[in-house]
């Protein structure tokens, strides 16, 4: 099984963050998705912001996170506002 590192954008503060949140592998974090990797990471950690979210949607997808088409950014931030308010701020 590969480590979560071996992903792109997720370093060793962001696998660490997965795995106190139950997403332990990248087969964890595809079957997860972005948004509900995300949206546990932001329950146990409010701090997380928009840039985790394009992180974790650029895992995903194997894609460095600057390189996600707009379009995708778009709605990853509309997700993001949504959150804000619950579990701290998600800018």
């Amino acid at each position: 099984m590969l480590d979560l590192t071996s992903m792109k954008n997720i370093g060793t503060e962001m696998a660490r963050k997965l795995a106190a949140v139950g997403i332990r592998s990248p087969e964890g974090l595809a079957e997860a998705g972005a948004r509900d990797a995300f949206f546990r990471l932001k329950t146990l950690y409010p701090n997380v912001c928009l840039v985790h979210l394009y992180a974790l949607e650029g895992a995903v997808r194997g894609v460095d996170f600057n390189a996600l088409p707009p379009e995708v950014k778009a709605d990853l931030k509309t997700f993001s506002d949504a959150l804000k308010g619950k579990g701290g701020s998600a800018t």
